[in-house]
């Protein structure tokens, strides 16, 4: 069975192609800067060099036809009929209260996906050019829906809930939701491993950091709290997003310059963040190119992310009683060294003792490394995430008709795939020996 898994980001178009028979990955890649000038596919089947392609893609759709003539390219794709693809995984990023786990898209799913467009702007609408689009070229297969916020229901009442009128939540859903839930449950097992602990007496902090951003506390191996609420605008300074504000500023802005609140959401939303604070780029490789050439705002713009991150760390390491490691992944997690250290600044009164050597060595391997001196008493690690397995994991389990939340997330820890082929030394090397894998999720 090969399936192919869509992560439709607000300015990025992740796949993979995965045959399950084998248990390896046939291609996977990665459509950027979408909607942004220099757009491009960077592409690569197994036992064929990778290619990147540049093309405008000003929208998702044109980025979903680049995806599709890549996989089938005759010197450089994966596959050679479109229809050898036996199932499609999709992220979506708000489930909202209504959906707790995966599923198979139905008409009536897509529908309640649409509704809840106004809790997820920049994303939830990408995801569903994804599902059409994949759907227009697949109408045969089975297409299942993958939600970020399913992993953050183990949050307690005492993290989710908003110190507004109660009758909001009950009547409205208003609470935290979370999102990045694939991200955070791959790179949380994967900690796990590396620390050689049992997943159920680990505690961590995930930051993951790229055009959007947020951060996990994670207690005993599950989400405890999270940075992003009841939309992925709170919380982190991310490309386009402020993250947390004093909520009166929204009304102050109102009265002096008379935005209506559709204004007011696209600033909020997609003219804030570090554009906004730096009135010039939204990739954090701009920025630090500029930073290093002496631009005070793209450094002032640094220094704000960072202590935003560490301000997290901090609250987040107190909240869970203590980290045993602090994990980086996703874009900027995963190639940003500068962000790194400027995060993990100051953090030695919790026990961290990091390494510089190692982040700047991490930028040269892409794959889990420690970043932290050996004698650290908490871990720092950078994770490279894959949601796309995650993803993978669960289409095919709901279209064999095995899917139990609190059992599918095992697979992939026994895959080869996930066996580094440069694994910092010292670190575990056997992905099975890790207990609980029956029950994996809370």
């Amino acid at each position: 069975m090969i399936i192919l898994t869509l992560n439709c980001g607000s300015s990025s178009l992740k796949y993979q192609l995965y045959d399950w028979s084998k248990m390896e990955t046939l291609a996977a890649g990665n459509v950027e800067r979408i909607g942004i000038d220099g757009s491009f596919i960077k592409h690569e089947a197994t036992g064929k060099d990778e290619v990147k392609i540049e093309s405008p893609c000003p929208t998702h759709k044109e980025a979903m036809n680049l995806l599709i003539d890549t996989i089938l390219n005759p010197e450089y794709g994966a596959i050679k009929d479109i229809n050898d693809i036996s199932a499609v995984g999709h992220r979506v990023v708000h489930g909202g209260e209504k959906f707790a786990k995966s599923l198979i898209l139905t008409d009536e799913a897509k529908d309640a996906f649409n509704d809840l467009v106004k809790l997820a702007p920049l994303h939830n609408p990408a995801n569903m050019i994804g599902i059409d689009a994949a759907k227009a070229i697949l109408p045969n297969v089975k297409h299942c829906a993958v939600m970020d916020t399913a992993w953050h229901q183990t949050m307690p009442a005492s993290s989710f809930t908003y110190a507004l009128p109660y009758e909001w939540y009950t009547k409205y859903g208003v609470r935290r939701y979370g999102f990045h839930g694939t991200s955070f449950l791959y790179t949380a097992k994967r900690a796990a491993v590396l620390l050689d602990k049992d997943p159920f007496e680990t505690n961590l902090v995930i930051a993951h950091i790229g055009n959007g951003a947020s951060i996990n506390a994670v207690k005993n191996g599950c989400s405890f709290d999270t940075s992003m609420g009841l939309t992925p605008l709170e919380g982190l300074v991310m490309g386009t997003r402020c993250g947390d504000i004093d909520p009166a500023i929204v009304f102050f802005i109102m009265d002096k310059t008379g935005m209506s609140a559709s204004e007011i959401d696209k600033a909020l939303n997609k003219q804030s963040g570090v554009l906004g604070i730096t009135e010039k780029w939204v990739d954090r490789r701009d920025i630090e190119i500029a930073a290093e050439q002496g631009d005070e705002r793209a450094i002032l713009c640094q220094a704000i992310e960072a202590y935003r991150i560490k301000k997290y760390i901090g609250a987040f390491s107190a909240a869970i009683g203590g980290a045993d490691a602090i994990v980086f992944t996703a874009g900027v997690g995963e190639r940003g060294p500068v962000t790194r250290r400027l995060s993990c600044e100051g953090l030695e009164y919790m026990g961290v003792k990091f390494d510089e050597a190692k982040n700047k060595a991490s930028m040269t391997r892409n794959a889990e490394t420690c970043i932290s001196a050996d004698d650290s008493k908490v871990k720092v690690f950078v994770i490279p995430t894959n949601e796309e397995l995650v993803m993978t994991e669960d289409t095919y389990a709901l279209i064999e008709g095995t899917y139990d939340i609190h059992t599918n997330y095992k697979y992939h820890f026994e895959a080869k795939d996930y066996v580094n082929k440069e694994r910092e030394a010292g670190l575990p090397k056997d992905l099975k020996k890790w207990p609980g894998l029956d029950k994996i999720v809370c």
